[in-house]
Parts: structure tokens; sequence; C-alpha cells
């Protein structure tokens, strides 16, 4: 095999992957009822992501994917729950604010500075998730402080997601396809920097609960 053929291959295996691990994500949430399913099925899918990044791409993909599927079932859906609330609570603020006075319209922005910042929380919630085996709520904290103290990575993920939003919008059989794989792939890529860099500077994240 040249060089060209070998470098198709390992591109065509890649999209393979990709396009099998996001079909695995929306199968195992709608088994899971899509209100059971999707946090599991999401921490998975950033669990195998993880796999790829350390460079074990020989594992079998739906093997890995299921068993931390099974394995952190619940304790996913415990985050999925915090998650939630905060979701419910931001889309409360804004059908009150929708259906309030003009004058209340300058509480948009400390709303959509809060949303801001939450869904730069999100980048690193599941990517803790997958990497760190502690509780939850040392999972949410040790997020809040990943992104406190990465803003040039919260910035790098932005700049690489924004301009990938767009193009699935602009075709979107490829958020079908490979939406929630890539999305994970990606920030799971930064996250781990991320994580890598706070280990670097204090030994073992100082602040931060293994």
């Amino acid at each position: 095999m040249n060089a060209t053929s070998s470098f198709i291959y390992t591109i065509l295996e890649w999209i393979t992957r990709f396009a099998y691990l996001n079909l695995l994500w929306v199968i195992f949430t709608l088994a899971g009822g899509i209100l059971f399913g999707f946090f599991p099925s999401t921490t998975a899918m950033f669990a195998v992501s993880r796999e790829w990044l350390r460079g074990n791409t020989d594992k079998p993909v739906f093997q890995t994917f299921w068993s931390y599927y099974r394995t952190d079932f619940w304790k996913s859906n415990r985050l999925g729950l915090f998650v939630a609330a905060i979701v419910f609570l931001i889309a409360l603020d804004i059908f009150y604010i929708q259906g309030s006075a003009e004058l209340l319209s300058w509480t948009y922005v400390p709303l959509f500075a809060f949303m801001l910042l939450f869904v730069l929380f999100l980048f690193y919630l599941f990517p803790s998730f997958a990497h760190y085996d502690i509780k939850v709520r040392n999972i949410i904290k040790n997020s809040f402080l990943l992104m406190l103290i990465n803003p040039i990575n919260n910035l790098l993920i932005l700049l690489t997601l924004v301009p990938l939003y767009f193009l699935m919008s602009f075709v979107p059989a490829l958020a079908v396809i490979f939406g929630g794989s890539l999305y994970a792939f990606i920030t799971m890529w930064f996250a781990m920097h991320a994580f890598n860099k706070a280990n670097k500077t204090s030994g073992q994240a100082e602040g931060l609960s293994e």
C-alpha cells in the first residue's frame, strides 16, 4: 500500500468511526427512552473519544461504548438532572422576560452572560465525567474550575465549533451523521489539553478532586 492509498484508507477509517459512534449515540439515546438514554449515551460517546485520543483506537467501538453506557447509566443520569435543572431555569427566565414589559429588556444581559458561562462549563462537564472517576458533585466543581482557568482554551473551542456549526447548518446531513461524535471528539481533545495543563501546573491539579 503506497502513501496515498494509506492516507485515504486512514481518512475513510476515521470517517467510519465517527459515523458509527454517532449512530451508537443516537440508538442508545432512543433505547433509554431519550429522557434516560441521552446522558448515558453522551458520556459513553465522550469516553470512547477519550480512548481514541489516548491512542486506544483498536478497542472495539461497540463493546467500549456499551461498557461505559451500562456502568455509568445511573451516575450520568444524576449529572443529567443537574444539567436539566439549569436548562429549565434558563428557559423559565427567557419565558418570563419575553412575557414582561420592555423595561425588563436589560435583564437579557446577565441572562445571556450566564448562558455563555453555562455553555463554556458544558465544554468541560462531559469530558470531566469521562476522565475523572469521581463523584458527580466533584465533576461539577472540576468542570467549573477548568472553565474559569482556561479562557484561551474556551476561545479556541468556540473558534473551532462555531464554523463547524455553520457548516453542519449548511449541510444538515453532516450533522445527522457526524454531529454528536465530532463535537465529543473536538471538545474532549481541548479538555484533555486543559487536564494536562492543570496537572503540569500543580502536580495533580490543585483544587481538582481525583
